[in-house]
């Protein structure tokens, strides 16, 4: 029944803790796998040395251990066993976890697991009888905690009665009966999932900056780092949305969960958005190079006495392109506005001139290439100004937003 079952087995500070050393090798006889955890206490009456050796493997003790943390974290280590089991579980461990306090590693532990515990008691007769241990015990009880024990017997204080911890073989049995069944602690059905407020939704956005090519080695180009853009993608696979990120040249990854299409200039990106569509949101995030050399030369183009001089064209209007659709339009159309001067008076021409839903106006000397942004979100109703902010943090709000708006045009 143990063999690769994995146990948490925390040690209390009592005289019962030498009877663990016990349990530990008839759990390994059987197979179990053991991760320890010893109280400040419990190293009075064992040493870490004689369980990590019995265990075979480390002694957890401390909460704030930067290496344990970056390993394992007190999370991981609460959730990866089958079961949970405390021995000896003093008075102090029983009143901690009835008021579910976390003031050392132990005591985390039990609170963080999605295990059930099974607890071996192990203290004085009066202890065990006083009415808060009483009023402790009821409550693990009806929280669903496994009790093994107490057992009357001679005491170490030289008493008699009930508090003895129970023998090594009564825990193992009731070890291999707890593991019989379910021991996984769910959630309440509403508790523990993710917002997923664009599930169902399909959304495009393009990303980057696009190149223009001059010649094989030279282009038309800009700063622009996408990382906005690229995390407005990332924030909106996670809210649920299927994402397809049209990106032209980063040195940034394809976020986790997107479906990406890499592109170099402005037609290529024209060409994968037209192909991505229908979509219910359109985010033009990209700096689109407004013109391109019309005759890009076929070799490296040298240098003379004389600068060249190059015939240029206009780009595709991507935005006004989607915007203006007469089929398959999305639902919402939402452009970036990168300005130097009169940001909100060019944002407000450019939702209007664009025919988009929503245009978010920045700075572009304080966002292109930063970590940082502060926005403005421009609307035919209004304005509204948000403070500066990480991009991620930018992208996650502004995912939020629209998703509200679709859902107040839906209930309209």
């Amino acid at each position: 029944m143990l063999d690769g079952k994995r146990i948490l087995l925390v040690i209390g500070g009592g005289i019962a803790a030498y009877k663990v050393l016990e349990l530990i090798r008839r759990l390994r006889e059987q197979g179990a796998r053991l991760d320890v955890v010893m109280t400040k206490a419990a190293k009075q009456f064992v040493t870490p040395l004689s369980v990590a050796s019995l265990s075979g493997g480390k002694v957890f003790d401390d909460l704030f251990s930067l290496t344990d943390e970056t390993e394992i974290g007190h999370i991981q280590l609460s959730r990866a066993a089958d079961l949970v089991v405390v021995a000896p579980a003093t008075a102090d461990l029983l009143a901690k976890m009835a008021q579910g306090l976390a003031d050392d590693l132990a005591s985390t532990l039990l609170l963080a697991t999605d295990k059930k515990i099974l607890v071996a008691p192990a203290m004085n007769l009066r202890m065990w009888l006083h009415p808060a241990t009483t009023r402790n015990v009821a409550a693990l009880r009806k929280d669903g905690v496994l009790f093994v024990g107490p057992e009357d017997g001679d005491m170490a204080c030289g008493e008699y009665g009930p508090g003895r911890m129970s023998e090594p073989a009564a825990i193992l049995s009731a070890i291999t009966t707890a593991l019989q069944g379910e021991t996984r602690i769910a959630l309440p059905p509403d508790i523990g999932r993710a917002e997923k407020p664009l599930a169902g939704r399909r959304l495009v956005i393009t990303s980057g900056p696009t190149h223009e090519p001059i010649d094989p080695v030279r282009y038309i180009g800009n700063r622009s780092s996408g990382k906005q853009g690229h995390a407005i993608a990332a924030a909106a696979a996670k809210a649920g949305a299927d994402v397809t990120l049209v990106s032209g040249p980063v040195a940034l990854p394809d976020p986790p969960g997107v479906s990406a299409v890499h592109v170099e200039t402005a037609a290529e990106m024209l060409a994968a958005v037209e192909a991505a569509l229908p979509a219910d949101i359109f985010i033009a995030t990209a700096a689109v190079a407004d013109w391109r050399v019309e005759t890009a030369a076929v070799q490296k183009i040298k240098k003379s006495s004389a600068p060249p001089q190059f015939a240029l064209a206009e780009n595709p209007d991507i935005l006004a392109a989607v915007a203006q659709r007469r089929s398959n339009r999305p639902r919402l159309v939402v452009g970036f506005a990168a300005e130097t001067e009169n940001i909100l008076a060019h944002a407000r021409e450019k939702l209007q001139h664009k025919g988009c839903d929503l245009i978010v106006a920045n700075d572009v000397g304080r966002a292109m290439g930063r970590e940082e942004n502060e926005v403005t979100l421009v609307t035919p109703s209004g304005s509204e100004s948000w403070p500066e902010m990480r991009k991620d943090e930018i992208a996650a709000k502004l995912v939020r937003y629209l998703a509200q708006m679709l859902k107040d045009r839906s209930d309209a």
